[in-house]
Parts: C-alpha cells; sequence; structure tokens
C-alpha cells in the first residue's frame, strides 16, 4: 500500500459502530472492568489509551517497525530508551547532535553511570574504531542537527551488530516518508513527534519505533512505569498531523531545494548545508538510502551581525525554535537549539555566530525568497 494512503488510512480498521471517519478522541483516564478478572483491554489511560494506540499503530506501520509508542516529547522518547542501559554500559554517539540529546546524555545518562564516545558517524572507520568490549549501543542523527551529516546506516548497523549493540536512529528530519531506518538494519527508531509528523507547530510530542518484539515490551513497560505518554487529544492531534504528512513534506522539500540553491547564488552565504544539493559531500549516500531530503537547510553568513539582521527582520519566516510546521522557521543554534554543547565543540563543528538554520515551510516560495533578501540587506 502506498505510504499516502497509510498516512491517511493508518491499517484502516473500522472498529467504530457510529462510522466516524475520523477516530475519536477518548478523553478519559480510566476504563470499567465488565467484571472480576475481565477488561475491555484498556485499564489505564497512562498503560494504553484507544486514541495513542491508533497513533501508535500508524506510526509503527510507517516505520516498518514491530511496535511504536507515543510519549509526551521527544527528550521523553530518548529518556525511556536510555533506561534499557545500565552503568557501566558505553555507548557511541554522532558528534553532532541536537543540544537537548546533548545535554541529556551528559547531564542525566553519564551520572547514572553510561559512558559515551562521539565520533563522526558519517565515517565508518571512526565508528568502528569506538566501539569497545562494553559497548551497548550506536546512537546516531541522520541528517544531523544542525549540519546535515548523513550517515550510512546499512554500514553503521553492520559494524553494530558485529559487536552485538544496538542501532538506534534519530529519524526526525526525514521522518518514514523520506527514510525507513529499520528497513536499513535499525534497532530503535525515535521521533520528536513535535516536527513534521504533527507538521503544524501545535503539540508535543515524541515516538520509539523498535523491529522487534522483545525491545517493544521492554520499552512499553518502561514507559508505563515512567509515566510520559502522550495524551489523548495530543494523540488524536498526531494523528490528524500525519495525515497530511506526505503532501506537506514534498512542498517543504521543494521550497527547500529552491531556498538552498537561492542561498548558494548570494555574496553575503559563505556556505550552505542541504543534503539535497549535488555538492553535499553525501548526496549520493542520500539518493542510495532515502526516499528524499527534506526540508531543513543550514547556512553560514559572512559576519555576525548579518545574521543577526536576518533574525530580527525575516518577516514570513519566524525566528523560533523548532522545525517541520507548514510555517517556515529560523533559528540561531548558538543560543538557541545548541546552547547546551560547550563553545569549544560548538565552534570545531562549525556552529558558531554566522550559522543560521532553517526549517522551509509550505509558503510561496517567492515570498520566502523575498523576505530572506529584504531581511539580509535591511539597513534600519
Amino acid at each position: 500500500m502506498d505510504i499516502n494512503t497509510q498516512c491517511i488510512h493508518g491499517k484502516n480498521e473500522r472498529n467504530d459502530a457510529t462510522g466516524a471517519v475520523t477516530f475519536p478522541i477518548y478523553q478519559t483516564a480510566t476504563f470499567a472492568h465488565p467484571g472480576m478478572g475481565h477488561s475491555t483491554g484498556y485499564d489505564y489511560s497512562r498503560t494504553q489509551n484507544p486514541t495513542r494506540q491508533q497513533l501508535e499503530e500508524t506510526v509503527a506501520l510507517l516505520e516498518k517497525g514491530v511496535g511504536a509508542i507515543a510519549c509526551a516529547s521527544g527528550m521523553a522518547a530518548i529518556t525511556a530508551v536510555m533506561e534499557l542501559f545500565s552503568p557501566g554500559d558505553h555507548i557511541v554517539i554522532s558528534d553532532d547532535l541536537y543540544g537537548g540529546t546533548y545535554r541529556s546524555f551528559h547531564k542525566i545518562n553519564e551520572k547514572n553511570g553510561i559512558s559515551f564516545t562521539a565520533v563522526n558517524t558519517s565515517n565508518l572507520s571512526e565508528v568502528n574504531r569506538a566501539m569497545q568490549e562494553n559497548t551497548r549501543a550506536v546512537y546516531i542523527e541522520t541528517p544531523s542537527n544542525p549540519m546535515m551529516q548523513v550517515t550510512d546506516l546499512a554500514g553503521v548497523a553492520k559494524i553494530a551488530k558485529e559487536h552485538q549493540a544496538l542501532l538506534i536512529v534519530d529519524n526526525t528530519f526525514l521522518t518514514p516518508y523520506f527514510q525507513r531506518p529499520i528497513e536499513l538494519g535499525a534497532n530503535i527508531v525515535v521521533h520528536s513527534g513535535t516536527k513534521y509528523l504533527c507538521g503544524h507547530n501545535d503539540t508535543l510530542a515524541g515516538f520509539i519505533v523498535v523491529d522487534n518484539e522483545v525491545l517493544n515490551r521492554k520499552i512499553r513497560e518502561i514507559y508505563n512505569t515512567t509515566g510520559a505518554c502522550l495524551a489523548p487529544i495530543d494523540s488524536w492531534l498526531l494523528t490528524r498531523g500525519i495525515k497530511t504528512l506526505g503532501v506537506r513534506l514534498e512542498r517543504q522539500q521543494e521550497n527547500a531545494l529552491a531556498l538552498a540553491r537561492w542561498l548558494g547564488q548570494q555574496s553575503w552565504v559563505e556556505k550552505v548545508y542541504y543534503i539535497g544539493l549535488p555538492e553535499h559531500p553525501d548526496y549520493e549516500l542520500s539518493m542510495r538510502q532515502s526516499y528524499g531530503f527534506g526540508a531543513m537547510i543550514s547556512f553560514t553568513t559572512d559576519t555576525q551581525e548579518r545574521a543577526i539582521r536576518i533574525l530580527e527582520h525575516v518577516e514570513i519566516i519566524q525566528f523560533a525554535e523548532s522545525l517541520g510546521g507548514v510555517e517556515s522557521l529560523i533559528t540561531y543554534p548558538m543560543t538557541q537549539t545548541h546552547a547546551a554543547i560547550p563553545q569549544e565543540i560548538r565552534e570545531a563543528k562549525g556552529i558558531n555566530d554566522r550559522l543560521l538554520r532553517l526549517s522551509a515551510g509550505i509558503e510561496g516560495i517567492e515570498d520566502l525568497l523575498e523576505d530572506l533578501r529584504q531581511a539580509a540587506e535591511n539597513r534600519t
């Protein structure tokens, strides 16, 4: 079945006697039992709720996973995954990660006895060298945030398997519409569902998708115990958002490519990072392992003053954190998304005072181009 059809209909089950076209919101904390020792299949909404279950089954279907779990945020999903590990375990991670993930690893997990080695995971030799006897997982973002590095998923999966380690992939930027890591050997996929899966900048959510039933049971027990479940109304909003995932991403990608090409022609732009440009070093790899390039762009301006001028003078594009919604957003990673990362590490990766990150929305492309032009050239 085509992925667009799956986005709209999920498993295409009709289990509501009313004939409702959209799945209902079961806004309840608890469920009555038919009798002693009997259950409807639902007992308490922290454990499971029909609206959330509908969403989880849809996401699992899209990601080709055995099961999916919907969490209260992307960071809640990552936190739950990290409870799989014990003191003394070691994890290899991408050296270009979202700042919140970096903060969680180094402020929470290290305190609990887990160690990390950060490498450029787009270099398989570096990944292989970083593996240790106590390595239990490799955790990657691809494309990475914000420098848009692409990792060979099948290559890293092979290395992880050889060391009996899990491969965990953050698939937020491309979503299952453009990339399906489990098909390439990943064991766990995480998402900030707040971003493209929701698509409207109106709710927080996170997802964990797993490739086998053993992991599914372990993660669900952790999730039920720690309690960071997604509420019924938010589950419904995510289900609604996913229905238009394909049409949104196709338009966003179209706008992103036009923006990236235009930025590359501007004298005040030093470098453009967009995996859909043929000059991107990982373009051919993206062509092999993904179905598209997404809509995330980073670019470096000629001066810090120029970067700040753009942030302060955009009118249609909004200066705001987050990404993936129908509205175009621009952020300043140095002080926003990656502020938790030490300065020397940020700057070594190119996250400096001239770097901007742009999430292309679905507005008219000429309006977006003109907005960037007037902001960059504004003298007031």
